[in-house]
């Protein structure tokens, strides 16, 4: 079903090098409330160190855009530490799914974190992350802009301990703007980017995606944001900076197309459903045995290999579908025969044929399809990692893969406030 987490590399507890000197175990408990017990001792590793071993990073933020790009970095060997505030912590640990207490969120974004409690509010706990901050490398937050400096640890603040610091900022609506103050969710991203107005059938309201899509694309914007910031600061001697993202940024990159058609002809996109404006065939198409299956003919090449799995290659030549700007404005004929065609087959036929064709198509999939596919299963697109109260949790693996210094999923979300001890009294 997946790889075994025990034969992948891990990293071992890191140096000390993020002890606060000069801290007490006092001053250590008014701050963060209680140190905690220690973190597990069974932490091993392979003679392999991840290709960010040495990075250290300070995740402040909460629930998904930041803690990912923490995770995207912890991944790949960086040591990242959680901070949280005391009592509740991340929101993220409550958020979504549960099961014997443990939110199933949190178990994954926070993977290879340490999690320590701090009090933001209290000069000790600021004195604390202060210290913190000038042993890091990156800072991430998602505080509404102002309330950290509010706070006294602002980016002026820590950098001036710390002139090397990179701070990325992910918040709503960026550090500037008339809407910077606003409280902001990737909602409200998807909504204002333009992409709900472009998604779902024409004859129904706006639709928002059911999963994270904005704080995933902003994650994965920001992780590179970081890694660009950093080779600045090491390759050309520089210090460190500020990276301002908003949840919105990267998203609306991406409806670029759109807009850019605005721009020049004056014209604004609508809905379309599973089709697009700007090739045909694309749709998702329901078998003869009720399962759906969805295929892209964008490449001219592709587009005459399905009309010869539908078994309609005549139709290549048909001035209607003979090249791709025929086949958008005869989309409905297009449809017609192609799914016609599916509607008469069951899946295993309908997937064998299109491979024999070398046509692009893929059935539709829910997540038991996930677990029981051959090819994730080959490639190892999951993994179940142990977890000390579910016993494994399977999840998807490390990605990208890179093949000298791979990323590994070391160990899961831990409790709140369990690295205390270890991280501020050494």
């Amino acid at each position: 079903m997946c790889s075994t987490w025990a034969a992948w590399p891990s990293w071992a507890r890191r140096p000390s090098s993020w002890q606060t000197s000069g801290s007490s175990a006092s001053t250590s408990a008014r701050a963060g409330r209680n140190p905690g017990r220690r973190c597990r001792e069974d932490r091993t590793m392979s003679e392999s160190r991840g290709a960010l071993d040495g990075l250290r990073v300070l995740d402040l933020a909460t629930l998904a855009a930041g803690p990912w790009v923490a995770t995207f970095l912890a991944e790949f060997g960086a040591d990242v530490i959680k901070v949280e505030q005391p009592g509740g912590g991340d929101g993220m640990r409550r958020f979504g799914p549960q099961k014997d207490g443990v939110g199933l969120m949190w178990r994954s974004t926070s993977r290879n974190k340490r999690c320590v409690t701090l009090n933001f509010r209290v000069p000790e706990g600021q004195d604390l992350l202060r210290r913190l901050a000038a042993r890091a490398d990156v800072v991430i937050e998602n505080f509404r802009p102002g309330t950290l400096a509010g706070w006294g640890i602002g980016y002026e603040h820590l950098r001036a301990v710390n002139r090397g610091l990179v701070m990325l900022h992910v918040t709503g609506f960026g550090q500037t703007g008339p809407y910077a103050p606003r409280p902001g969710f990737g909602t409200l991203a998807e909504a204002m980017s333009g992409f709900a107005h472009v998604t779902g059938p024409p004859d129904a309201p706006p639709t928002l995606p059911p999963l994270a899509l904005a704080d995933g694309i902003a994650a994965a914007f920001g992780t590179y944001a970081v890694m660009i910031a950093l080779y600045h600061r090491d390759r050309h001697g520089g210090e460190g900076q500020e990276i301002d993202l908003a949840l919105y940024d990267g998203l609306m990159r991406f409806m670029e197309p759109m807009l850019l058609e605005y721009d020049q002809l004056g014209t604004v996109r609508g809905r379309t459903g599973n089709r697009i404006a700007d090739s045909a065939p694309r749709n998702t198409y329901r078998t003869a045995d009720g399962h759906w299956v969805a295929l892209s003919g964008s490449a001219q090449s592709i587009a005459e290999r399905i009309l010869e799995a539908v078994e309609r290659p005549e139709l290549i030549h048909d001035p209607r579908f003979a090249d791709n700007a025929a086949r958008v404005r005869h989309m409905d004929e297009l449809d017609e025969v192609i799914g016609g065609w599916i509607g008469r087959h069951a899946l295993a036929e309908v997937v064998r044929r299109f491979e024999e064709c070398e046509a692009a198509l893929g059935p539709v999939y829910d997540a038991s399809q996930i677990f029981a596919d051959p090819h994730f299963r080959a490639r190892e697109s999951l993994v179940a990692v142990p977890d000390p109260v579910l016993g494994a949790l399977t999840l998807c693996n490390v990605v990208p893969r890179l093949s000298a210094t791979p990323g590994a999923i070391a160990w899961l979300g831990p409790a709140l406030g369990v690295h205390n001890e270890e991280i501020y009294c050494g």
